[in-house]
């Protein structure tokens, strides 16, 4: 399953990139974030390995990043794994002068049957439930 969405942002792409970049403002990036450790590799860099730690309502989360690509100012690449599910998000940065278009394309590959008929039911679950960006 893929999508995509894009946000306009009015600030100027270096600002959205430094608040991006910055571990100190993940958990407005990434809803119900309380925790990230890294377990691989120099934090956010490519090839870094890190658990995260979510709490969504009463469910606690944990999942694997894996930092695919890190093409900054341009591009952003990062994958997700939890318990039956797999996620890349390309993160895009598009300079349009005083203002940012921030692109991202989530590519989902469920494991089990269950996580397959939950993403059909309620697709809200998975993806609205963290990935609901907050601006810093």
């Amino acid at each position: 399953m893929r999508y995509s969405s894009e946000i306009t942002i009015h600030l100027s792409r270096a600002k959205v990139v430094d608040l991006f970049d910055n571990p100190n403002n993940l958990h407005k990036w990434m809803k119900g974030l309380q925790s990230l450790e890294t377990f691989e590799g120099e934090p956010g860099q490519e090839g870094a390995k890190s658990q995260l730690f979510f709490q969504i309502g009463k469910r606690k989360i944990e999942m694997v990043e894996t930092i695919l690509k890190r093409d900054l100012p341009d591009f952003f690449l990062s994958s997700y794994e939890s318990t039956g599910v797999y996620n890349e998000v390309e993160n895009h940065f598009i300079d349009q002068g005083a203002a940012t278009l921030y692109k991202t394309v989530h590519y989902f590959r469920f494991e089990s049957w269950a996580m397959r008929l939950m993403a059909l039911l309620m697709p809200g679950a998975l993806f609205y439930g963290i990935y609901q960006r907050q601006i810093p």
